[in-house]
């Protein structure tokens, strides 16, 4: 969903991905990143996984802190063709981009130019209000994270630590505007809103006039390779994943994994937007079969 922020942006000619992050929020400068292009958070290539200071799971909740730490440290590696799985750092690092452009933050953003106009039952960061309406999600059995898969996955498992699947369960965490993790949603709203990429931009939550240079955008491979994180093979179009081996996909925009292992498939060449959602949780940065079947299985409608 931030992506999609992002790309109605672009769309409205206020965010250009090949301008550096730095030219929206000059202090994401320091430490070397200047030179890192609006592009790069989007597709995990941004070298900053994690808020380095950040001790405390309440610390995620301070948008101020949690950006300034993002902008001052130093990238985990430089080559900018080279992804790495961003868990929790991603939504900030397009929110910030997104808040410094618009003045407003990303949920206040989706909720009155995404959600509103689209219908969806879909909140980052959940109103006092929705409580009543909302179901936590069932953490995974007790026992220890799988193995590190890199030595990056290692270091991203270790400053991850202080958050667990317990989170949820918190209000705090539920009200938050963590962009990458603490969303409410259900699979109508997902697959409804992700119905903007497979319908190639042509809904009243987006203006027209450049659907055909956003389509190509997403569904063209910008990176690929090795994830330096998930030692898994991936491509990305800008901010959506593209078929690859570990998801074999077709013609289709891809998003998902997770502890849950959600998922959603946007196809443009039938029109169609399939989403699946679960609240029993897994232990692992990429989830386990239950999303990724969906991929693998191949489109449940005929060729």
């Amino acid at each position: 969903m931030t992506f999609l922020v992002a790309l109605m942006l672009c769309d409205r000619g206020e965010l250009d991905f090949n301008a550096t992050v730095a030219t929206y929020w000059p202090e994401f400068a320091a430490n070397g990143k200047e030179d890192i292009e609006g592009a790069s958070p989007h597709d995990h290539c941004a070298g900053t996984l994690w808020m380095a200071g950040a001790h405390q799971p309440e610390e995620l909740a301070d948008w101020d802190l949690a950006t300034s730490l993002l902008a001052a440290q130093k990238p985990w590696w430089d080559d900018r063709t080279k992804t790495g799985y961003h868990a929790i750092s991603q939504g900030f690092l397009i929110g910030e981009v997104v808040r410094r452009i618009t003045g407003t933050t990303i949920g206040q953003f989706f909720k009155s130019e995404v959600a509103r106009r689209t219908g969806a039952d879909f909140f980052i960061g959940l109103p006092e209000s929705e409580e009543g309406r909302s179901q936590h999600g069932h953490p995974p059995a007790a026992g220890r994270l799988r193995g590190c898969r890199s030595r990056l996955h290692c270091g991203a498992y270790a400053h991850l630590s202080p958050v667990d699947a317990t989170m949820p369960a918190q209000r705090w965490w539920r009200a938050a505007e963590i962009p990458a993790a603490t969303v409410t949603a259900n699979a109508r709203s997902v697959a409804t809103i992700q119905q903007i990429i497979a319908k190639q931009w042509t809904t009243r939550t987006v203006t027209a006039s450049s659907r055909r240079r956003i389509g190509d955008m997403v569904f063209t491979p910008q990176v690929g390779g090795v994830d330096m994180v998930l030692a898994m093979n991936l491509n990305f179009g800008l901010g959506y994943g593209l078929a690859s081996p570990t998801c074999p996909s077709g013609h289709a925009a891809v998003t998902g994994a997770g502890t849950a292992d959600r998922s959603s498939i946007m196809d443009q060449d039938v029109d169609l937007t399939i989403a699946y959602m679960m609240n029993k949780m897994q232990v692992g940065l990429v989830g386990d079969t239950r999303g990724s079947d969906n991929c693998t299985r191949g489109p449940p409608w005929p060729p």
